[in-house]
Order: structure tokens, then sequence, then C-alpha cells
């Protein structure tokens, strides 16, 4: 019988995985830092046709797409002459369980299934659980999800306790965890008890999931306006939306649509902080994920991780959580759609950005969440005020996250805030050095790093030596 204390589990986790996963990672492995990505996401077996039939089965995907004009005629009358794109939103709330992440369950619950196993298994607080579940239920398997919900207090937001209820509606088995280490631990234990399939966020069949969403995008967006997407904004956090959507973008023929990821700031807060965790209003789509998964991918629930969002960001911008709670009000009271905030912080950010761009050109935000009274800004901000944030409305950017929230007065004060890519490239190839734990570094590694951040071997290697010579990685 293994032994079950915490070390002995989180020693078995390549071998839990392996089994749970059905993926042999370390075939792919190439040198210290390198791995054949191309190579993972090939393991998926599916072609993007093949992944619309999967979809389609369960009815999902196919989502409307939808013009903006309300809303874009405001960001014309507050943007220099000339200026104000055309915003369109894919309502990916019409999926089953009233989001994206319908996209990337479908495929790993059709695979759970095809391979035989009896269950899946997923840890997640967010839409991706009532996903899994959903689709479970659909293929008729059983379900497990793992949450992290509480703070050490016993207090739980309102958004993430709703998804536990929708969870157990699809008739999945849900473990509501505090905030800390046990999550991996108990996810760990339950797959190897289970022997069910651990549809993680991060396996190659998730993200082939949402490469449709990126196709559709690109593919509708040429036949409403006659022109592929200018910019696509997608909302950030752990990495699958950017990378999925991405990929999609240039299977359907997009070479010059910019891909820029958008997150909440909530920079300062630590998610895994019993005091910071209720402290924050949004429980996905922000910068306490989408900065550490974008800096070090490799740091998730599987041994290579299929989201690499740097290899895909054109650029990234953060909004305030205030600015998201306004462009929500927005979007229900002048376009008559009341979505969650995930979907609304790309839109958010998309309406900063299309002030630059010229009245001709075209954004898309590219998905919606469903609502519902957890997720409703009314609840959160009432549950930020039992924490302590001020709630009042004048300049977002006098927003302190953690401590207060600021609704703008007026549309013309939405903006968004730039993070360097350059600095984010930098700590990856700081972060993936420290991980190769001195072992020597080869060109193909250096290939592969200049592939994963988007850049140049030129940039790697002086990266490596300023890194050498301040003294943060050994030389």
């Amino acid at each position: 019988m293994p032994g079950t204390s915490y070390a002995d589990v989180m020693a078995r986790r390549q071998d839990i995985m392996r089994s749970a996963v059905g993926i042999d990672y370390e075939k792919f492995e190439l040198g210290a830092i390198a791995f054949d990505y191309e190579g993972m996401m090939d393991e998926v077996g599916y072609t993007l046709d093949e992944v619309h039939a999967i979809q389609e089965e369960t009815s999902v995907g196919r989502t409307p797409l939808v013009e903006l004009r309300n809303i874009t005629e405001v960001v014309r009358r507050i943007s220099a002459p000339g200026k104000g794109a055309r915003i369109l939103v894919k309502d990916e709330s019409a999926n089953p369980s009233g989001s994206f992440k319908d996209r990337r369950a479908s495929v790993s619950v059709y695979c759970a299934k095809k391979k035989g196993y009896p269950g899946v298994i997923a840890a997640t607080s967010g839409n991706y659980g009532a996903a899994v579940a959903s689709q479970a239920a659909k293929h008729g398997l059983k379900c497990i999800i793992v949450q992290e919900t509480y703070d050490s207090k016993g207090r739980g937001q309102p958004e993430i306790i709703e998804k536990g209820r929708a969870c157990e509606a699809y008739g999945a088995e849900v473990h509501q965890l505090t905030v800390g280490p046990e999550l991996f631990y108990v996810f760990l234990r339950l797959l190897e008890e289970t022997g069910f399939f651990n549809a993680s966020l991060y396996t190659p069949f998730s993200v082939a999931g949402i490469e449709t969403l990126g196709y559709e995008v690109g593919t509708e967006t040429l036949r409403m306006t006659g022109r592929f997407p200018d910019a696509v904004i997608v909302t950030h956090a752990g990495g699958g939306n950017v990378t999925g959507t991405a990929r999609g973008l240039r299977k359907a023929g997009c070479r010059h649509t910019q891909v820029i990821a958008a997150s909440v700031d909530l920079l300062g807060l630590h998610m895994a902080s019993d005091t910071d965790f209720n402290r924050k209003s949004f429980t996905t789509g922000h910068t306490g994920f989408g900065i550490p998964f974008a800096t070090w991918p490799d740091r998730a629930d599987v041994p290579r991780n299929a989201a690499r969002p740097l290899r895909y960001m054109d650029r990234y911008v953060t909004v305030t959580q205030g600015e998201v709670f306004y462009v929500t009000e927005m979007l229900a009271k002048l376009e008559g759609m009341e979505r969650g905030p995930a979907g609304n912080t790309s839109l958010a950010a998309a309406i900063a950005v299309a002030r630059e761009m010229d009245r001709d050109q075209v954004v898309v935000v590219q998905e919606t969440e469903y609502t519902g009274a957890g997720k409703h800004p009314y609840a959160q901000l009432s549950f930020a005020r039992e924490m302590g944030i001020e709630i009042r409305r004048g300049d977002p950017r006098e927003n302190v996250p953690g401590k207060r929230i600021v609704i703008p007065l007026h549309p013309s004060q939405i903006h968004v805030k730039d993070v360097s890519l350059a600095d984010m490239r930098r700590s990856y190839i700081r972060n993936a050095l420290s991980c190769a734990k001195g072992r020597q570094i080869s060109a193909e590694d250096v290939r592969f790093l200049a592939d994963d951040t988007n850049s140049t071997v030129g940039f790697v290697e002086e990266t490596i030596r300023e890194l050498q010579r301040g003294g943060e990685v050994p030389e």
C-alpha cells in the first residue's frame, strides 16, 4: 500500500499524472529546458474538423458573434476624429454550461470515455468545473471537482460557492477546500484512488478544444465584416485561452491579427495567501494567475503545460476591477446582454484599445460567460465591503487591489495599462534556467526559449548573459 503522507504522494506525482492523462510526457523531452511542443500537441490526434465534430455532438461551439453597435457608438463619441474601431463579441455564454470552458472540457471528457476511464476529475474553482461536470453528464461518466473555496475562517466568495452548486447540479461530487497546498495533495490522492482521468486545464486536449474558438472568431469576423479581426482581446489567466485562441486564429488564416491578452490588475495580492484570498473580487482572468503562468507555464498540474501564452501574445494589458464592474453594467444596459465578469475583462480592455484604432478596423472580444447571483456585481461588491474593501465612484486609476475598488463615472475613464513583455520574457528565461538546476544549456534549449517567449535566439542569449552577470543564475 503506497504511503499517503504529503511527501509520499508528491514523490509519486509524475507516475500519477502519467496514468491519469495517458500521455508519456518524457518522450517529448529534448534537453535541460526544451521539449517538443508541437509533437506534444499532435498527441491529441484530432484535426480541427474532428474537434468541431466532437463538440457538435454535445452542442458546444458555433456560438453567436455579436456586433456591439451601441458600445461602439459610445467609443466613437469619446475618441479622436477617425478613431473608434467596431467592437464584436463572441457570445460564449451560449455554450451548455455557459462559458468557453465547454470547448476545452468537451475534448478531455471525450478522450476520457474513449480511453475507458471510469470518470473525470478537475481541480478548479472556476467555470471549468461546471464545464467538465456538464460534459461528463452528457457522456455518462462520473465526475469529481476539487475546489479551493474558503479561507481559514470558512468564508467563501459568492462566485466560487455558486460554481460549486452548478457542479453539483450537473451530478458531480464536489470537494471544497480551504486555500493552501492541500488542493494539489487531495487532487493527486483522488486521481490515484479512483483511477479517473485528469481533465486538466493544461493538457493538449484542453488547448485543442479552444482552437475552434479562435478559428470561429477569424472566419466569422471575415464573413460579417469582410476582413479578419485587426485585434482579438483574450481574457488571460492560466494561458490556455490565449494559446488556444491564437492557434485557432492562425489556422483560420489570420496572419496579421494582433492577439492582446487582458487581465484584471490584482498586483500585490498573493493568491495562496489566506489573508488575500478573499480580498479579490475576480476568481479568474487576473494577474494572480496571468503573470505567474506566463512567466513559468510548467507550474501546472501536468509535467508539460500545453498552454504557452508568451508564444502567442502580441501585447498584454491590465484593467482595474472597477472598470470591469462598470463595463458589466454597460453591456447590460446598452446591449441588453447581462454577462459575467470574465469576458467583460476583455471588453473593458477592448473599449480602451478600440479608441486607439481606426474606425474601419475591427476588434473582437472572444468570450462572454453566463452570469448568476454569485457572479453579479452587487454580490461581489457586497462581499468586498464585508472584507473591508473601500468601494466608491471616481477615477479608476486610484484603484488599489485588495484595498479600494473605484468604479468610473464615465466611459472615457476606462484605460488599459501595458505590461512589459520584455520583462516577462526575461522572467520566463530566469525561471527556466533556475529549473534546469545547473544542467548544461544546449543550442536546442536556446531555440526553444526563443520560440516559447516569441523572441529571438539573440535576445535569449543576451538575456542569459545578463542574468549570469547579475548573479541571478549560475554561469
